[in-house]
């Protein structure tokens, strides 16, 4: 139980029935924008001082913003955290070190969500949890790849790799650093040792360092799309799906309402994470060398790509547009470590239910993922048909006459089938997402059955021949 719930006082409830959202939401909102002055007091005063300095004052911060959000439900991740530190001083830099972490950290998440979930989505102590796990189970590889031979390793892992053990104070740091704690990419200890360290030489304008005008940066851009989400919201609220109404709207106009809401959906969830991301630039955290203008570079944890997200013509591209670091998480210490079963759709498809069993026990996760995966290869194999079985025809399509008219159907097709994908996600339970399918007659799956066309097609229409250059 958090210290205040069932209190009907404070600027979280006030804020909370002004936005028509739930009390522990704003709570998280709130302490997202302390994360700022909060960042901006240690680049000014404890940024180059003692490591140990820091590292209290980052594991402080975190557990303070923690118990405000959880109460004493703050102690689900103190225990992880002595844990993994015994874990490793015990038997780090060991495969088995590896295998431990994983099991207990998601066994203690699952178990988590099997005894706090409601058919909602339930912003409580698993909500941090959830990071911190990818977070532990990372440093556990992290620390395992720092005792091989530098030769064994690939470009990644060089760069994240621990020779040493961290002590319990620098686990605490990592694990509680700032609002990263509530809601934000991942990034690995090596970085944030590299940033207590002082290792990271951003350029120092008027006496302020450059990180400033980039978290900053982000702030607005996070307060604008949540003014979107929020204005949206009050014309095409979740609660319109279960009106009796929608039932009875044609075809096209449930799925505008469905595209419409799905994007607004993720504004939510894009507001959040570049909000979260903004007082981790302002740290300093997210320096990235710079670029051949020797400008700074600030996306060493980028979540949100909001220019690829807007730009993309492929499902492809709108995943790795958000949850950036956290994908990138994904495919160095689970897809890539999948290699050994020489297969890749094997190994992707894997990686796809463990991001599902991640999030939950929640039937929408899972079909959120199989139909990503379904996406996928539906993307992949369709194009590489049109470019053996039809090349001219697909050449035809790119030339300037027709290429805007075409890219703006792909864009038509991606929104409708996305917003389709996206559902479970946003309905979680099996009857509410149904419900909603069953109304639009299940149309995605259409796209989905191109899957089982596929082969009978391939068979019947051969290949193009392709003329040899003389």
């Amino acid at each position: 139980m958090t210290v205040t719930e069932g209190c009907n006082t404070g600027v979280s409830y006030y804020l909370a029935d002004f936005f028509g959202h739930s009390e522990p939401a704003i709570r998280l909102l709130l302490s997202l924008f302390v994360g700022y002055p909060l960042a901006l007091f240690y680049r000014h005063v404890l940024f180059g001082t003692a490591p140990v300095i820091q590292n209290l004052f980052f594991t402080l911060c975190g557990i303070t913003i923690g118990f405000y959000n959880y109460g004493f439900d703050i102690f689900h991740s103190l225990l992880s955290v002595f844990i993994m530190y015994f874990i490793l001083i015990t038997v780090g830099g060991t495969f088995c070190s590896v295998v431990i972490s994983f099991i207990f950290f998601m066994a203690y998440l699952l178990t988590g969500y099997y005894c706090t979930a409601t058919d909602e989505y339930d912003m409580k102590w698993t909500t941090p949890q959830c990071i911190l796990t990818l977070r532990l189970i990372g440093l556990s590889w992290d620390v395992y790849d720092g005792q091989k031979s530098e030769v064994n390793l690939s470009e990644e892992q060089k760069e994240t790799a621990l020779k040493r053990c961290p002590s319990l104070l620098e686990i605490g740091g990592h694990a509680y650093f700032s609002c990263g704690f509530l809601v934000s990419s991942q990034f690995p200890m090596k970085r944030y040792l590299n940033l207590v360290e002082g290792k990271f030489k951003e350029k120092i304008l008027n006496g302020n360092p450059d990180c400033v005008s980039a978290g900053l940066k982000r702030m607005f851009q996070a307060i604008l799309i949540f003014s979107v989400y929020i204005i949206g919201n009050r014309f095409f609220p979740e609660k319109v799906f279960y009106s009796h109404g929608f039932e009875e709207f044609p075809s096209w106009k449930k799925i505008l309402i469905i595209v419409i809401c799905s994007r607004l959906y993720f504004c939510r969830y894009a507001a959040v994470w570049i909000l979260s991301e903004g007082s981790l630039i302002l740290t300093g955290l997210t320096y990235k060398g710079t670029d051949k203008n020797g400008k700074d570079l600030w996306d060493g944890c980028i979540d949100v790509k909001l220019w690829q997200f807007a730009t993309t013509s492929t499902i492809r591209g709108i995943i790795g547009s958000f949850h950036c670091n956290t994908n990138l998480w994904i495919k160095q210490y689970v897809y890539k470590r999948l290699k050994f079963l020489g297969n890749r759709h094997i190994s992707q498809a894997l990686t796809l239910l463990f991001l599902a069993v991640w999030h939950g026990w929640h039937s929408g996760y899972y079909v959120l993922f199989f139909n990503e995966f379904l996406c996928l290869l539906f993307e992949k194999d369709f194009e590489a048909f049109l470019s053996t079985r039809f090349p001219k025809a697909k050449e035809m399509l790119l030339q300037n006459a027709l290429k805007y008219p075409v890219g703006i159907l792909i864009k038509v097709y991606l929104n409708v089938i996305l917003g389709y994908v996206f559902l479970p996600f946003m309905f979680l339970t099996w009857s509410r997402y149904m419900q909603v399918y069953r109304s639009v007659y299940f149309y995605g799956h259409i796209v989905f059955g191109w899957i089982l066309v596929s082969p009978f097609l391939r068979a019947l229409i051969p290949k193009a021949k392709v003329q040899k250059a003389e």
